[in-house]
């Protein structure tokens, strides 16, 4: 017989064998023998996912009672730190008044943006450059 021809013949029987198999008496007792409690690998599983629960309970409340805080006081420890340095500028005298020393601002040549004088991060309220006035 051709090779297609038997595996179509036995098709049929083989589905039969199989049905015979999962009959619910052969179901319920595998199950029985899956589920019980006595098996190791449920055991293990049962305490892995307890283990998993109570750590992610415990990194929840660290996130919500320990960095929130840790934050916010961060946050007003910075804010205090920034009004005190810009305080400080305060009593500076102004921009114009302070002496150039020739170390400061030195250009060997232009910047390729706005009039070459300035920085990238060039700022008006702390950086000032005359070029006239350096000693």
């Amino acid at each position: 017989m051709f090779p297609q021809r038997q595996f179509l013949r036995a098709t049929p029987r083989l589905a039969a064998q199989l049905c015979a198999a999962n009959t619910p008496v052969f179901r319920s007792a595998l199950q029985r023998r899956l589920a019980s409690t006595e098996n190791t690998f449920i055991k293990e599983r049962q305490a892995v996912k307890e283990h998993a629960a109570a750590t992610t309970e415990l990194w929840r409340k660290i996130s919500i009672y320990a960095v929130i805080p840790a934050l916010v006081l961060a946050g007003i420890n910075a804010y205090n730190l920034w009004n005190e340095h810009w305080e400080h500028w305060q009593h500076l005298p102004p921009l114009e008044e302070r002496v150039e020393y020739p170390y400061q601002n030195i250009r060997t040549k232009n910047f390729p943006w706005g009039d070459g004088d300035k920085t990238l991060f060039w700022n008006d309220k702390v950086n000032y450059h005359n070029k006239d006035k350096t000693t």
